[in-house]
């Protein structure tokens, strides 16, 4: 399997994992289950994904633009660019997009503008995809690029959360096991970390299940995971922990991991893009059902012109053009 299979596969699956877990999005399992049973696949007609397909769009832009030369004033005026001066406003937008956007109009720069109320929001981890898919087999690389794209949106937990997906999908990318996969998020983070300490103990929750011979058990998944005080479902290690559940209980497979992460509700767009693009990493674009595979084009309904019409897999073939010619 080749690095470009590789490439279109991971960001091919991130837009399918954040259309399908979109319908379920800020819900709780439980009431996934009753509207819709067991996720198999879509659960509706509507395959478009949210502004974490376009945001991972806006990022791929900015790696072909600078490659492994972008710097946060590049990211910064990017966003002072395209976003900033946006009328009509953000549809769909998380609240740190939005908090990174008031902050940039008030003259702050990177870091700075990625200080506020919600700096450790998964905003950066559902985007992060694409650096790992350009710095293919160098997690150290992929996860200083996203601290670089994010120090303009996030800062502390949020940029942890973002490098612990860069690299395991830069790890991915080089075929190794899930193992391998989940050691590399960790190891890119500080260990004292939240986000570190929700990879092991996702992977701790799974490993219960296994030895115990049943299958993973969600609600004690959500009770180690989430924080129950906040009531907002955006938290980044939070996000980063049940899609790393999912991936390592469905042992990277595509078909099994993105139905899985979705299932678990919470940030469901968010946790099923992640764990769509480290599966499509893993296992290459061949691996991702028929049925499933066509997926449009950025809709552009957050970001407008600047993303519309963007396909992910032209995006994920150009960033491993760009990378090879560098």
């Amino acid at each position: 399997m080749n690095q470009t299979d590789r490439a279109r596969g991971c960001l091919v699956g991130l837009a399918i994992g954040d259309a399908m877990g979109a319908p379920a999005e800020n819900m709780t399992a439980e009431a996934i289950a009753a509207r819709w049973g067991e996720v198999t696949g879509f659960l509706t007609d509507a395959r478009s994904g949210t502004d974490d397909t376009e945001y991972a769009a806006f990022s791929a832009l900015l790696l072909l633009e600078h490659g492994s030369a972008l710097t946060s004033e590049h990211v910064a005026d990017a966003w002072v660019e395209h976003l900033a001066g946006r009328t009509g406003g953000f549809p769909g937008a998380g609240f740190s997009e939005l908090g990174t956007v008031e902050n940039l109009r008030a003259g702050l720069r990177p870091p700075a503008s990625g200080e506020h109320v919600h700096s450790w929001s998964d905003g950066l981890a559902m985007r992060a995809a694409v650096h790992g898919v350009f710095a293919a087999s160098d997690p150290a690389e992929a996860a200083r690029l996203a601290a670089v794209d994010g120090a303009v949106s996030h800062s502390g937990e949020g940029v942890y959360a973002g490098q612990a997906v860069a690299a395991a999908v830069a790890t991915a990318m080089s075929g190794a096991d899930v193992e391998t996969i989940v050691d590399a998020a960790v190891q890119v983070v500080p260990a004292d970390s939240w986000t570190a300490q929700a990879l092991i103990q996702a992977r701790v929750c799974v490993e219960n299940a296994v030895r115990s011979g049943r299958s993973l058990d969600v609600p004690a998944l959500l009770e180690a995971l989430v924080t129950r005080r906040y009531p907002w479902t955006d938290l980044g290690p939070e996000a980063v922990g049940l899609a790393f559940a999912a991936f390592i209980a469905g042992d990277g497979r595509f078909d099994t991991v993105v139905p899985r992460a979705v299932s678990m509700g919470r940030d469901a767009d968010t946790t099923a893009a992640i764990s769509g693009a480290l599966a499509g990493a893993l296992c290459g674009h061949g691996s991702i059902p028929p049925e499933w595979v066509e997926i449009g084009p950025v809709t552009g309904r957050c970001l407008g012109d600047v993303v519309r019409g963007l396909m992910l897999s032209d995006l994920a073939e150009r960033l491993v053009e760009v990378h090879d010619a560098e």
